[in-house]
C-alpha cells in the first residue's frame, strides 16, 4: 500500500514539474478560467430572475447584511452603506416630486466628483431612471449633443466643479472604499456652462436641477432643499418593476458618441474587480473621474492631480486595492524618492494604459504589486484582463473567453484604413506575432447595443463578411497582436479617435471647432506622440481660407472656448492643401508618423502656449524644451 502511495505521490509531484516547467502560465490560466466560469454563472442566475436582479438590489441587500459598514470614505467622513441608502431614497423622492420621473425616464449627471454623485445615481436606479454621465469638460455644443443622443429631459448640475476624488462602483456593493478629494484638472464652473446653454435646453423642454439650497437663475431649480426635506423611507421596487437586464442602465459620452450601457454591461464591468482577486475585505482607491466609463464601470472615482498625497491616503485608509490609468502610475514615478515608499498595503492595481518601462519602475519603487492591466471599451463586446501581471501585456487568451466572447484579429490595411480582404471579399486572420485589427463577433451573447441618436456612428462600427458571409463583428478599431504565448498586446488606435489624459478624443469634433475660426477653412485633427507620454496628443493639418493669413488669437480663442484641455490641439500644422483618398477621406498615416518636429517638417509649426495665451510658432527651442520635459503637456 505504501509502494503505490510513494508511486502515486511521485507521479504527481512529476507532472507537477513537468507542468510548471513546460506549461508555465497552467495554473493562473486554470485560476483565471475557474473565476470566469463562476461569474459567468452568477450572471447566467440574476438575467433569470423575476423580476430581473440589478444592481440596485445587490446594493439593498448589502444595506441589509451590513448597515453600518462603511461605504465611502470622503474628505475626512465615511458614509455606511445604510446612510448611503437613506441618502438615495431622500434623492429619489425629490427628483420623483420636482421632475415628476417616472421609470425610463433620462436624467443627465454634469456633476463633479462627490457623494451626491453616487447618492444620485443610487436614487435614480431606485426609479428605474437611466442617468447619462456627462463628462464635466466639455461646453457649448458637444454638451447640447449629449442631451439629444440620450433624449434627457432633466439635467442636475453642480455649482462647481471642484473636481474630487471618489470611490463607489458596482461591484462596491461588496466591498467598502477610500475617497480622497483632491484638486483635479477642472476649474471651470459648472453652473456658468449650463447657464451658457440654457436658453436652448429650456426650448427644448429640459428642466435644470441645482445642487444648492437656493437658486437666482431663472429657469434653474434649487433641489439640495428639496432633498433635504424629503423622507428617507425606502422606494417601492415597484418602480423599477420593468427593468431589463438589456434594457438602458446607464448613457456614457465617450470620443464624440454616447455609449449606450446595458443592466448586462453593468454587472459584467462589475465582476473586473473579482476577476483581478479582489474581495469583499479590500479597501478600494480609485483615481478617475466618475462620467468615465473605467471610472464609473470599474470603480467610481476621482481624480489625482496632487499625487504626492496618494501614498499617504493608501496609507491613512489602508487601501489595498488601486485603480489606474497610465498617466497615473507616470505621476507616481516622477515623484521625488521617499524612504517609505513601500509602506503601504496595496497588494493589486487595476488598469490600462501603462507603459512597459513605467510599469517596472512603479513596481521596483513601490513594491510587489499586482499590476491587473486590461483592455476594453465602453461600447465594446470584448476585452482582456493581464491576470499574470507580465508586463507590457493587456491580457491573455484562452479558449474560454473565446467562448463566451468570441474575436479575431485580421490584417489591417493602415494607408486605406480598412481590413484587407481575399477574393472571395472575406478578412484575413492575422497569424500569431502579427499586428492586426480585433474584431468581437456580435451574438446574443456578446451584442454590440450601439451609439445613442447616432445610427451613423452605430452602422460604422459594424464589420460585414468578415469570416464568412453573412457574419457580424463589433470594430474596436484597435491594433492589437498575440504573441506565441498567448499574451495579448496593445499596438495602436486607427481610425477618428485618439486618446490623451486618459481620455478619449473624437477628431470630428476638433475639426468642426477648428474650423469655427474665420481664417480656417479645413482641418484634419490627429494624435503624435511624444516621448515620455502615454498616448497621443492633438495635432492639426489646417488649410486658411482664399486671402486670409492665420489668426493665432482667433484660432485659439475658439479651441479654449469649445473644447476641453485633453482634446484642444497643441500643435497645428497649415498646408497649402489636405492629401485625401479615392473616397475624399483625410489621409492621417504620413503626417501621424511625420509628428511635430520643425527640423523634419518644412511647413509652418505653431504651439498652444498657454502662458502667453495664443498659437506661437513652434521654433527649435521649444521642440527640445517639451522633448526635454522641460515643458509640461
Amino acid at each position: 500500500m505504501s509502494m503505490w502511495f510513494t508511486a502515486v505521490v511521485g507521479l504527481a509531484i512529476l507532472v507537477y514539474v513537468y507542468i510548471r516547467t513546460f506549461f508555465p502560465y497552467f495554473y493562473v490560466d486554470l485560476t483565471n478560467i475557474l473565476r470566469t466560469l463562476k461569474l459567468s454563472f452568477k450572471l447566467a442566475k440574476y438575467r433569470r430572475c423575476k423580476p430581473f436582479y440589478s444592481i440596485v438590489d445587490c446594493f439593498l441587500d448589502a444595506v441589509r447584511r451590513h448597515p453600518t459598514k462603511i461605504f465611502i470614505h470622503f474628505e475626512g467622513r465615511s458614509y455606511s452603506y445604510e446612510e448611503m441608502d437613506r441618502q438615495s431614497n431622500k434623492a429619489a423622492r425629490a427628483l420623483q416630486a420636482e421632475a415628476r420621473l417616472k421609470e425610463g425616464d433620462t436624467v443627465a449627471l454634469f456633476l463633479p466628483n462627490e457623494p451626491a454623485y453616487v447618492w444620485i445615481w443610487l436614487g435614480l436606479t431606485k426609479l428605474g431612471c437611466p442617468a447619462a454621465l456627462l463628462n464635466f469638460n466639455i461646453r457649448s455644443k458637444s454638451l447640447l449633443h449629449c442631451f439629444s443622443c440620450c433624449g434627457a429631459k432633466v439635467l442636475v448640475v453642480s455649482p462647481v466643479a471642484t473636481g474630487n476624488t471618489i470611490q463607489a462602483h458596482m461591484s462596491s456593493i461588496a466591498q467598502h472604499f477610500s475617497l480622497r478629494l483632491n484638486p483635479y484638472s477642472v476649474s471651470a464652473e459648472l453652473l456658468d456652462a449650463v447657464e451658457e446653454v440654457l436658453p436652448t435646453l429650456r426650448e427644448q423642454g429640459i428642466r435644470v436641477f441645482l445642487l444648492s439650497d437656493s437658486c437666482s437663475v431663472e429657469g434653474i431649480t434649487s433641489l439640495s432643499d428639496k432633498i433635504a426635506e424629503a423622507s428617507d423611507k425606502p422606494m417601492p421596487p415597484e418602480l423599477r418593476a420593468n427593468i431589463r437586464y438589456r434594457g438602458t442602465a446607464l448613457y456614457i459620452y465617450t470620443s464624440g458618441t454616447t455609449a449606450v450601457v446595458t443592466h448586462e454591461r453593468v454587472w459584467v464591468a462589475s465582476f473586473v474587480q473579482a476577476s483581478c482577486g479582489s474581495t469583499s475585505e479590500d479597501i478600494f482607491y480609485i483615481n478617475l473621474p466618475l462620467y468615465h466609463s473605467a471610472g464609473f464601470l470599474i470603480g467610481m472615482v476621482g481624480g489625482i492631480e496632487r499625487a504626492s498625497q496618494f501614498w499617504d491616503d493608501c496609507r491613512k485608509y489602508n487601501v489595498t486595492v488601486m485603480q489606474y490609468i497610465g498617466e497615473t502610475l507616470r505621476y507616481l514615478c516622477n515623484l521625488p524618492k521617499k524612504e517609505n515608499e513601500k509602506n503601504h498595503k496595496v497588494r493589486i492595481a487595476i488598469g490600462n494604459g501603462v507603459r512597459s518601462d513605467v510599469w517596472t519602475e512603479f513596481l521596483n519603487r513601490f513594491g510587489d504589486i499586482k499590476v491587473r492591466e486590461l483592455y476594453a471599451a465602453t461600447e465594446g463586446n470584448i476585452g482582456f484582463i493581464n491576470y499574470t501581471s507580465k508586463i507590457g501585456a493587456v491580457g491573455r487568451v484562452n479558449l474560454l473567453n473565446k467562448f463566451f466572447l468570441p474575436y479575431t484579429l485580421i490584417k489591417f490595411d493602415i494607408e486605406k484604413e480598412e481590413p484587407v480582404r481575399n477574393s472571395e471579399g472575406l478578412c484575413i486572420e492575422a497569424k500569431t506575432g502579427e499586428t492586426g485589427l480585433l474584431v468581437g463577433k456580435i451574438t446574443r451573447r456578446s451584442p454590440f447595443v450601439g451609439y445613442a441618436g447616432n445610427k451613423q456612428q452605430t452602422e460604422k462600427k459594424r464589420l460585414y463578411d468578415v469570416m464568412e458571409k453573412g457574419d457580424l463583428y463589433f470594430n474596436t478599431g484597435d491594433l492589437l497582436m498575440f504573441d506565441h504565448e498567448n499574451f495579448v498586446y496593445f499596438q495602436d488606435r486607427v481610425g477618428d479617435t485618439f486618446r490623451w489624459k486618459g481620455e478619449n478624443v473624437a477628431t470630428s469634433e476638433v475639426a468642426d471647432i477648428l474650423t469655427v475660426a474665420n481664417c480656417v477653412l479645413e482641418a484634419n485633427v490627429y494624435g503624435v506622440k511624444v516621448e515620455g507620454h502615454e498616448g497621443r496628443i492633438g495635432m492639426a493639418a489646417i488649410t486658411l481660407r482664399e486671402g486670409e493669413t492665420f489668426d493665432s488669437a482667433d484660432v485659439y480663442k475658439q479651441v479654449i472656448s469649445y473644447l476641453p484641455a485633453y482634446a484642444r490641439p497643441r500643435f497645428l500644422r497649415i498646408q497649402p492643401s489636405l492629401e485625401v483618398t479615392g473616397t475624399f477621406k483625410m489621409k492621417k498615416v504620413k503626417l501621424v508618423e511625420e509628428g511635430f518636429s520643425p527640423a523634419l517638417i518644412k511647413d509652418p509649426l505653431y504651439f498652444l502656449d498657454p502662458d502667453q495665451k495664443t498659437y506661437v510658432p513652434l521654433t527649435e527651442e521649444i521642440y527640445s524644451a517639451i522633448a526635454s520635459g522641460k515643458i509640461k503637456l
